[in-house]
């Protein structure tokens, strides 16, 4: 698909490729400002190796596993493994960017830095979910194999500027949901692990976003119009996990993450940052995005608030009962 942009004078027509090239030295840009900023950390200094034990197996003295020997709480098990799971499809999201942004050059350099910085995630997760007890490990492995023999494909796949877009909401949102699950998991040393994770997803997310804002520089009504599909559209990259609709509900209900927080914490800082409904001078088809990005904020807003209405219906029922 290609699309003329009457912002570069006569007549130029982007491709995926023309704006990878177009967009190279801003992604160097951001690639420094990001190896400057990020620090480097230790998954293993995370985990509570001293809480850990044999399970069964090969070992005749293991402790099968039982939810009571965990302190986590029950919405905090819950979004642990949704989150977890999510970090697990690392190579189908590697694969996924390495194929639209390239290997080369600093394209490339931030695929792979980026790729290694997830890996972190999956791993000390992992093994704090382990030796602490955390979840069932015979379910948790059944629920990798399920999810990642599935496989992962974005629904952004097919554009560049769409994928990038996605990202920059996407990250945000990861961030948000591992920050509130460790604050809602009613263990301290869980909370400080995922505030580091959420600490790398922060610095994806404003890689993403200055690239985001530099695309609206240079070809605003094709960005205008992926930013527009991408938020109408949006799914977290989970969504494939097995159970996952039941699971988004209760993380829904227990204030991890759901439509008010997706409106609130995630949207708008993005399209704020970016002035996105305070651009002007664009086409026909960049503003016609624009308005109907407007609108469905709108009614996205709308929605939250019925959402809001009825948690706290819900709390006020269960403090009645509780204090009946």
């Amino acid at each position: 698909m290609t699309i003329t942009s009457p912002h570069l004078g006569s007549p130029s027509v982007w491709t995926d490729a023309r704006l990878l090239y177009a967009l190279e030295e801003v992604v160097e840009n951001e690639l420094n400002r990001h190896l400057k900023v990020a620090k480097d950390w230790m998954p293993h200094e995370y985990v509570p190796w001293s809480d850990g034990r044999n399970f069964p197996g090969l070992f005749e003295d293991g402790e099968a596993w039982d939810k009571d020997q965990s302190k986590v709480t029950e919405i905090g098990r819950i979004a642990l493994v949704v989150n977890l799971l999510t970090e697990d499809n690392l190579p189908s999201y590697h694969h996924e960017i390495a194929s639209l942004f390239g290997r080369d050059g600093a394209w490339g350099t931030w695929v792979h830095r980026w790729t290694a910085e997830e890996g972190r995630h999956g791993i000390v997760m992992r093994d704090y979910l382990l030796a602490s007890r955390a979840v069932d490990p015979d379910k948790l492995e059944r629920f990798r194999m399920a999810h990642m023999s599935e496989g992962f494909e974005s629904d952004n796949r097919h554009s560049m500027l769409h994928s990038v877009a996605y990202v920059a909401f996407q990250e945000l949102a990861t961030r948000i949901s591992h920050r509130n699950t460790g604050h809602q998991s009613g263990d301290p040393v869980c909370d400080r692990m995922l505030a580091r994770i959420a600490t790398d997803e922060n610095l994806h997310m404003v890689f993403y976003r200055n690239l985001l804002k530099a695309a609206f520089e240079l070809a605003p009504d094709l960005t205008m119009q992926a930013v527009r599909d991408v938020v109408v559209n949006f799914r977290m990259p989970g969504h494939g996990i097995p159970g996952f609709e039941r699971a988004a509900a209760q993380m829904a209900i227990g204030e991890v993450y759901n439509l008010r927080i997706h409106h609130d914490d995630v949207l708008q800082p993005v399209l704020r940052f970016l002035k996105v409904l305070e651009i002007d001078g664009l086409g026909p088809e960049g503003r016609q995005a624009q308005e109907e990005l407007g609108l469905f904020l709108g009614g996205l807003d709308a929605e939250a608030l019925k959402f809001d209405e009825k948690l706290a219906a819900r709390k006020a029922r269960m403090a009645a009962r509780a204090g009946a």
